[in-house]
């Protein structure tokens, strides 16, 4: 089962895919922000490209565990993707990818202007592997 995993920026979107096994993330782009139909028309097509059936976004929550403004943005965009896409959808905590993607790329001495480029996409992949893990542990209890 294929999942695309979504980091939503207010100007970006960064993009990962699984593998088919659910078992690797791979960064796929960088959606650039213009409007709700133009982000819902991309991601439409990113379902249908990679055959996608769930959807995981990453959800921001705040370091002591809170709920700030940018999870409850998150939220109206999910529910949003709800009336609009037919496969399943759910959140999962972002907190410290972010800034564990752009360490990653100061470590590979990427610059800066190609830092900006893709930090949203190795965020999301991030998200995504952080999530395939989980779902792995889960599974391997069972």
């Amino acid at each position: 089962m294929r999942i695309l995993c979504f980091d939503v920026g207010e100007k970006r979107i960064g993009v990962a895919v699984s593998d088919e096994l659910g078992i690797t993330a791979q960064g796929v782009e960088v959606i650039l922000r213009v409007n709700l139909s133009r982000d819902l028309k991309r991601i439409k097509e990113l379902v249908e490209r990679y055959e996608a059936q769930k959807i995981v976004l990453g959800f921001p929550v705040n370091m002591n565990g809170t709920l700030g403004q940018k999870a409850k943005e998150l939220l109206d965009f999910k529910l949003y993707l709800e009336k609009n896409l037919s496969i399943p959808l759910e959140t999962w905590d972002e907190r410290l990818t972010t800034r564990a993607a752009q360490r990653a790329l100061l470590e590979g001495n990427v610059r800066r202007a190609g830092r900006k480029k893709v930090v949203d996409m190795l965020a999301a992949s991030l998200i995504l592997d952080n999530y395939l893990q989980y779902q792995r542990s889960r599974n391997d209890k069972s």
